[in-house]
């Protein structure tokens, strides 16, 4: 194996070796660390990030960001709550068709103006986070979730797994497949890698780039949905930095910020990387919450100066 091959294996799977030597140690360091109840813990609080994050996955391959997906987030749980008391179909729609529009919104002044991502969903986090406390009287109003049905798809349990888990995992294997197996997947990379090309080359860059936020605010409207129905409330505190969680599991994954490169076994890895530190601080004890968001950072900030230096190293063989 040369060098362009450690350093491309390095930058897809560094992620799932790093979760992997984590998990053993620990292990070895905490008894109660592998315990099952433990690892479904992890893998339970880890599931709402990831739906949000497989969807960052495709617009950060696209070369773009999306800022808004926390405030999508509450107001998807938000929309949820309120829309039980009128049945499960209402309390899953309402949510998906809002969020979905403003992704389709934000997707189009992107593709056709050709303003910033940053810039567009920067405005898209804050319009979408005073739209939720209007529908909140300012936060006052905590909408309860009344539908028996919808509450058991956040809180009802398979083989010791909440319900949102296998979503998760059915979303993330579609998501793989979509990304890798199809002509849409395959245009994703093209503009991220270079979208000047990709339009000689024919691909409908604008149509791309729409479909890719919508899909996004779609999954952040979707794990805020599945959010409230496992805490029976649609809670209008959630959410604040979330967007920067996805955002950090997804480049720790192994998606270049830059665009072109990534997928979506990296950005499951790079969730659980986090889930598990967390876990981690947790076993330890002395440490606050506060000291995983340090260590977190401090990681990110090492991927990313990893993911240049064997970027660079690719480039010289």
């Amino acid at each position: 194996m040369n060098r362009e091959q450690v350093s491309r294996v390095l930058q897809q799977h560094g992620a799932l070796m790093v979760l992997g030597l984590l998990v053993i140690v620990g292990s070895l360091a905490f008894d109660s660390f592998a315990k099952p109840e433990n690892a479904a813990s992890v893998v339970v609080s880890s599931s709402f990030l990831a739906i949000i994050a497989i969807g960052m996955t495709f617009v950060i391959i696209s070369g773009g960001i999306d800022l808004s997906v926390g405030s999508l987030f509450v107001l998807g749980g938000v929309l949820a709550a309120y829309g039980s008391q009128y049945g499960l179909v209402v309390a899953l729609l309402l949510p998906l068709v809002v969020c979905g529009v403003v992704g389709l919104l934000q997707g189009l002044v992107i593709a056709r103006t050709g303003m910033a991502p940053f810039i567009v969903t920067l405005a898209g986090l804050l319009g979408v986070r005073g739209l939720m406390l209007a529908i909140s009287d300012e936060g006052a109003t905590t909408y309860l979730v009344k539908n028996p049905a919808f509450a058991s798809l956040g809180q009802g349990e398979l083989l010791g797994l909440s319900y949102p888990v296998y979503i998760t995992v059915v979303l993330a294997l579609a998501a793989m497949v979509l990304l890798q197996r199809t002509g849409f997947g395959q245009n994703v990379y093209a503009i991220g890698g270079n979208e000047q090309a990709a339009a000689l080359m024919g691909v409908p860059v604008s149509r791309t780039k729409v479909y890719v936020y919508v899909m996004s605010g779609l999954l952040a409207g979707l794990a805020g949905a599945l959010n409230a129905a496992r805490l029976s409330s649609g809670v209008t505190i959630l959410g604040i930095g979330l967007e920067l969680d996805a955002i950090a599991a997804v480049v720790i994954g192994g998606t270049l910020l830059t665009g072109g490169a990534g997928g979506i076994t990296g950005t499951v890895a790079g969730v659980l990387l986090l889930g598990v530190i967390q876990s981690l601080i947790n076993q330890v004890g002395s440490l606050t919450s506060a000291f995983q968001q340090v260590v977190s950072g401090a990681f990110l900030a090492l991927v990313v100066v990893a993911q240049r230096l064997l970027s660079k190293a690719q480039r010289l063989t």
